[in-house]
């Protein structure tokens, strides 16, 4: 299938490593050009480098920390007035685990500026030049916590959580103007986000990380993780032109670990 994005801009928010890496490798080898975008420069440099030369896409980079609101503002004024995408990934380290009861006043804060007002801001600021084209592609990473919370990830299931409200209501008011934005939610994913969780969990309950990573692999339908470029396949149809009228939705991808219809 042609997915349209042949010549296309996407920004990538967090995409350094994990998802926002996998499916920025994704977008370019569908020779889409690429706005690269994490807190770590050289790393984004790195991954530069190598999508552009193996897929002779432009791959340019701005490294910025989504809780610095001063930085935040610059980088909005260059999504409109340099970097136009067609296309966005909204994608935000989660905050570290916790119980929903005392937790510090400055982990909600940063949490809430992070996962939600600053993807606002993004988003806000990247509509502005879709709906001059008439056409714009905006996916949220989200998470299972969404729909199912996850027990001790409560400042990530609620601050999400809110972030779920902003698309839906974004999704109505765009549709018109040929955006669609939606939210894709991931199980257990193979990456280090992933892997820092399983090991909490193995500290928390006193075993180690293989036997939690082998009990949480029986447990899921699927019966294993699901691979980063798996994963990718999904976010870059949703962005793509024949995705065109799917919009406001909440897709998983999790390998069947969500029961409920």
């Amino acid at each position: 299938m042609d997915l349209g994005l042949k010549g296309r801009t996407a920004l990538i928010l967090g995409a350094s490593q994990g998802l926002g890496r996998a499916i920025a490798e994704r977008l370019a080898a569908e020779g889409a050009n690429l706005v690269l975008s994490s807190r770590r420069l050289a790393a984004l440099e790195e991954l530069a480098s190598e999508l552009s030369e193996k897929h002779g896409v432009t791959v340019r980079c701005d490294a910025v920390d989504l809780t610095d609101t001063e930085a935040l503002g610059g980088f909005c004024d260059r999504i409109r007035s340099d970097y136009k995408p067609d296309m966005l990934l909204n994608n935000a380290g989660g905050p570290p685990p916790s119980p929903s009861i005392g937790v510090a006043s400055d982990v909600w804060k940063s949490a809430a500026q992070g996962l939600l007002f600053s993807l606002i801001q993004v988003t806000e600021a990247a509509v502005e030049g879709m709906r001059a084209k008439q056409w714009g592609r905006i996916v949220t990473i989200g998470s299972s916590g969404v729909i199912q919370p996850i027990p001790n990830l409560a400042v990530s299931n609620t601050i999400r959580g809110a972030m779920a409200g902003f698309c839906k209501t974004l999704s109505a008011e765009v549709a018109g103007d040929g955006i669609t934005v939606n939210i894709i939610l991931p199980g257990k994913i193979d990456t280090a986000r992933v892997g820092q969780l399983d090991t909490a969990r193995a500290g928390r309950e006193g075993k180690t990380l293989e036997q939690v990573r082998t009990e949480i692999a029986a447990s899921l339908p699927a019966k294993r993780y699901g691979r980063p470029e798996e994963f990718a396949n999904v976010a870059a149809f949703l962005m793509s032109e024949p995705a065109g009228y799917v919009t406001g939705q909440m897709t998983r991808v999790d390998g069947g670990m969500i029961r409920s219809i």
